[in-house]
């Protein structure tokens, strides 16, 4: 679990970060929330669902069909998919809420990438300000609390007319039939059923491009599988050609990419 601790200059006026050189730390994430800024760009590379939170729902991308596995992080730690989720393009920063209300930047102190000054990238600046790189963390992290907190109103909205149902899924892979629980979706008859009067409160909520691209999504589900089989074909391969060479352990699919890491470029 991440230690994180906020941000000053008192604690890290003489500290340096680096940079995550890959993937590895999601390695056991199968789900990780979604605002509804990445819609968009996320819908073609994986499939969305909801999760129940405290009686309410809240979007995800789903990663994995198995607890702890991440099927979009390849052994040597690349990312293979064609969007990296927001929250993990983040890492190692995130925003906390203070006691008073407040929200700070902070760093996960167990993820092993910081150091002393000189190494990697500054906090500061020489005026004891936010080093530039650390501001452009911020307005993301920021960027992405926005769109969440109109993702929980919207999801509200979709709550409140009963658009969301329980998703039961099956995932097809080569060593059968794998069941994933706890995801709902979206009711599209019951959508589909809308008086005008809700359409338009769904619409003026911004729940129904969620709605839809949700739905959109869910052509996204054979790639589950197909990173599954995938997994257990390069998992074979190392066995069986021990010790495994890092051709032996990369994945072979054809919309693999090299996504960058701690990308600020947006939410989509």
């Amino acid at each position: 679990m991440p230690n994180f601790h906020p941000i000053s200059i008192d604690r890290y006026a003489n500290k340096g970060w680096r940079r995550v050189a890959g993937y590895s730390f999601a390695a056991h994430e199968t789900i990780v929330p979604l605002t509804a800024g990445e819609f968009p760009r996320a819908l073609l590379s994986l499939p969305i669902a909801f999760v129940e939170q405290n009686e309410a729902f809240i979007p995800v991308a789903v990663l994995g069909v198995a607890t702890g596995r991440n099927l979009f992080v390849a052994p040597d730690g690349r990312w293979v998919g064609k969007y990296v989720p927001a929250v993990i393009r983040s890492y190692p920063f995130g925003l906390a809420n203070t006691n008073k209300g407040q929200q700070v930047l902070c760093i996960d102190e167990d993820s092993g990438l910081i150091g002393d000054s000189g190494e990697g990238e500054p906090f500061f600046d020489d005026a004891g300000g936010p080093s530039p790189v650390i501001q452009e963390v911020l307005n993301f992290l920021t960027q992405i609390e926005n769109s969440r907190q109109l993702t929980v109103n919207a999801c509200a909205v979709l709550k409140k007319h009963e658009l969301i149902k329980a998703w039961p899924i099956t995932v097809k892979t080569q060593a059968g039939d794998q069941p994933v629980g706890g995801l709902f979706q979206i009711d599209e008859p019951v959508l589909n059923q809308l008086s005008a009067e809700a359409l338009r409160e769904v619409a003026q909520a911004g729940a129904l491009v969620i709605a839809y691209c949700q739905l959109l999504s869910m052509q996204q589900l054979p790639v589950l599988g197909e990173l599954a089989e995938a997994h257990a074909s390069a998992a074979s391969h190392a066995a069986a050609h021990a010790p495994a060479s890092a051709a032996g352990q990369e994945l072979t699919l054809d919309y693999l990419n090299k996504n960058e890491t701690l990308s600020f470029s947006g939410l989509r």
